[in-house]
């Protein structure tokens, strides 16, 4: 599990960009909450992800408003995703 994420959380959805070097991790809370959290790839970590944000401590009720708002904060995101998916 990539840095920044509480290992009690269980990742919903990872997407990552055309280029394979960014990714949104999408998760659920033992809580019932949901939240997102953006990372970067790049050759010079050895190709670890790497947190870009700190949107991890933001809290949504389902899963669809924590994806819409990750498609808003993430300029890239909204051409990756699939609509209604």
């Amino acid at each position: 599990m990539a840095k920044r994420l509480d290992p009690s959380w269980v990742v919903l959805d990872s997407i990552e960009n055309q280029q394979h070097d960014r990714c949104v991790d999408l998760f659920a809370r033992p809580d019932g909450s949901f939240g997102f959290e953006a990372f970067r790839r790049d050759a010079e970590d050895g190709g670890a992800w790497t947190p870009v944000s700190y949107f991890s401590g933001l809290r949504f009720a389902s899963r669809a408003a924590a994806r819409e708002e990750a498609a808003r904060r993430i300029a890239w995101l909204g051409d990756a995703i699939t609509p209604g998916a």
